[in-house]
C-alpha cells in the first residue's frame, strides 16, 4: 500500500469512529432526557417539529430550572399544607366546584413557596417538568377541569377526578402523601349535579 492509501484509510477510520462517538453521545443524552422527563419527553417530541428540537427544548428547561432558587419546605410548612389538603377534601362533599378552585390555588401556593414561577401556566409546567414530570399529566388534566368548571362545564365526577389529579402533584411536591389521602367522596346532591354540569 502506498502512503497515500494508508492516510486515506486512517482518515476514513477516524471519521467513522468520530461519527460513532457522536451517535453514542446523542443516544446517551436522549436516554438521559427520557429518563428524567418520562412521559413529558414523548409529549414534547409530539409538539415539536423534530426530535432534536424537542430535545433542545428539554435541555433549555433544564437550564432554566437550574437558574431557579428552590427552597425545601420546612416541617411546619409541610404540616400546614397537609392539614390544608385534608380540610379541602372534607369540603369537597358539600361544595365540589369551589373545592376544585381551592385545590388549584393551594397547589399554586405550594409551587410558589418552593420557588417555582407561577405566572404563566405553560412556563409553570415547563419548570415543574424537570423534577415533577411524572405527575404533570395529572396537573394538566386537573387544571383543564378547573378552567371548565369556572365556565360551568364540569360534572361533579370530573370535579372529583380533578381533586384526585391535584393530589398526585401535591403529594409529589410534598414528597409524601398528604394527610387524609383518601379520594373525596361524592354525595349525590341533585343541586350539585345540576349546577356543576
Amino acid at each position: 500500500m502506498s502512503p497515500t492509501q494508508v492516510i486515506v484509510i486512517v482518515l476514513v477510520v477516524l471519521v467513522i469512529v468520530a461519527a460513532l462517538a457522536v451517535a453514542a453521545r446523542s443516544l446517551s443524552r436522549r436516554r438521559a432526557l427520557r429518563s428524567r422527563f418520562g412521559p413529558e419527553y414523548d409529549r414534547v417530541v409530539e409538539e415539536q417539529d423534530s426530535r432534536s428540537a424537542a430535545e433542545r427544548e428539554l435541555r433549555d428547561r433544564e437550564r432554566r430550572h437550574a437558574e431557579l432558587t428552590l427552597t425545601p419546605l420546612s416541617p411546619e410548612s409541610r404540616a400546614r399544607y397537609s392539614a390544608a389538603w385534608e380540610e379541602l377534601q372534607v369540603r369537597f362533599i358539600d361544595s365540589p366546584g369551589e373545592t376544585v378552585g381551592d385545590a388549584d390555588a393551594l397547589v399554586t401556593r405550594l409551587i410558589e413557596e418552593q420557588g417555582y414561577p407561577t405566572g404563566d401556566f405553560s412556563d409553570q409546567i415547563a419548570h415543574l417538568s424537570v423534577e415533577h414530570a411524572r405527575t404533570l399529566t395529572n396537573y394538566r388534566d386537573a387544571h383543564d377541569i378547573h378552567l371548565r368548571n369556572s365556565r360551568g362545564e364540569a360534572s361533579t365526577e370530573e370535579l372529583r377526578q380533578a381533586v384526585v389529579h391535584y393530589r398526585a402533584l401535591f403529594a409529589d411536591l410534598l414528597g409524601e402523601e398528604p394527610a387524609g389521602h383518601h379520594t373525596p367522596e361524592q354525595r349525590h346532591h341533585p343541586d350539585h349535579d345540576a349546577t356543576s354540569r
